[in-house]
């Protein structure tokens, strides 16, 4: 029952206020730092409770008052009164509800976000590139840092794949909704007869693994260094910077060459390999055996989508919770919190559904 957990929650918080002014603890710096983490993350459930309950006292103020008035005017303003107390209710109790909902560990960490073109050829290529750039705008909004880490461009502007790392603070609380299969339907630039094509494009979002949550074992890795390749120019590399790294145990292969320095790249391809790693252990844990990061993408056939872009008819789709809106330039100009909030509001409200 969620009354009772907030109760709990109450208590405890009362517990850690009592022990943050203990003379003891404060001797203790980590020990210390960890109440006081605690205390902050559990203050504004306690706040939102005991707000809910100032207003629960007043609905039942008001409602004796009711019974005591006699004058018209003065029991119409108080129902008026009531009943917005009552919406004031409901909303906080909603926002209990997702605050008490379980919580991703991973939800602050930064994120290593891989898109590649699944069917559909130079249409799917260059849809990669324009899912590219609608989260770097979204990532600019928010003001966090893209960084490219590896790039396969198709001469025209597409792009068959590209590895980049979102660092910002709550970036894989809210781009981790991305994950999975993305439908694009219009007429390709080349497509003389108008006829629309579809294509698909699969999205991985990784939570960016640290050094002490995946140790890879220098043993277990094979590092081959290679000429980088490009679209020509300036920017292909003269010397041999890039890297290819292989981990013997699982097979991945991870390979990045935006850099001129081969240091730098094998600096990056590591935090790729480890995030992999990170997310094929989790998937295992969680039963969804995942080779290749399937539990995620796919096979990147056209049948299998989490959202659908419709170009004619300036649409997208979330098939998740059927969710429509006709807004997709404005989406895809990096505005989709408008797709994420209802995600996020979906899927805390499941979770916290499956758990009572």
């Amino acid at each position: 029952m969620m009354f009772d957990r907030l109760e709990s929650v109450a208590e405890k918080f009362r517990n850690l206020e009592s022990d943050l002014s203990n003379p003891d603890l404060l001797a203790n710096q980590k020990e210390y730092q960890k109440v006081v983490k605690e205390h902050s993350e559990i203050a504004p459930i306690v706040e939102a409770y005991q707000r809910y309950k100032d207003i629960k006292q007043q609905i039942l103020e008001s409602q004796e008052l009711l019974e005591q008035e006699e004058d018209p005017e003065m029991r119409e303003l108080i129902r008026d009164e009531i009943l917005q107390l009552k919406k004031d209710q409901e909303d906080t109790e909603s926002a209990l509800r997702m605050m008490l909902s379980p919580k991703d560990p991973n939800d602050d960490k930064n994120v290593i976000l891989e898109i590649r073109a699944g069917t559909g050829g130079e249409e799917a290529a260059l849809f990669v590139a324009d899912l590219f750039r609608m989260y770097s705008r979204y990532a600019e909004l928010r003001g966090w840092k893209v960084d490219i880490m590896d790039t396969h461009p198709t001469g025209i502007g597409g792009l068959k794949e590209i590895t980049a790392a979102i660092n910002g603070k709550g970036a894989f609380s809210r781009l981790k909704y991305e994950r999975g299969v993305h439908r694009v339907q219009r007429v390709p630039a080349t497509e003389s007869q108008g006829r629309i094509h579809t294509s698909a494009v699969t999205v991985a979002v990784l939570p960016e693994a640290e050094e002490v949550d995946v140790f890879i074992d220098p043993n277990d890795i094979r590092v081959d260094v290679f000429r980088s390749s490009g679209p020509g120019g300036q920017s292909v590399n003269t010397t041999d910077s890039a890297i290819r790294i292989t981990h013997l145990p699982t097979g991945l292969v991870v390979t990045c060459q935006d850099e001129k320095s081969q240091h730098k790249n094998k600096a990056k391809a590591l935090k790729v390999l480890r995030a992999r790693l990170l997310d094929q252990r989790q998937s295992e844990q969680d039963a969804q055996i995942a080779q290749e990061r399937k539990s995620q993408v796919g096979t990147g056939d056209r049948s299998e989508r989490i959202r659908t872009y419709n170009f004619p008819q300036n649409r997208v789709t979330d098939h998740r919770i059927n969710l429509t809106l006709y807004k997709l330039e404005s989406i895809l100009g990096g505005a989709i919190d408008e797709v994420i909030d209802p995600l996020i509001t979906s899927f805390q409200a499941e979770a916290l559904k499956s758990e009572e």
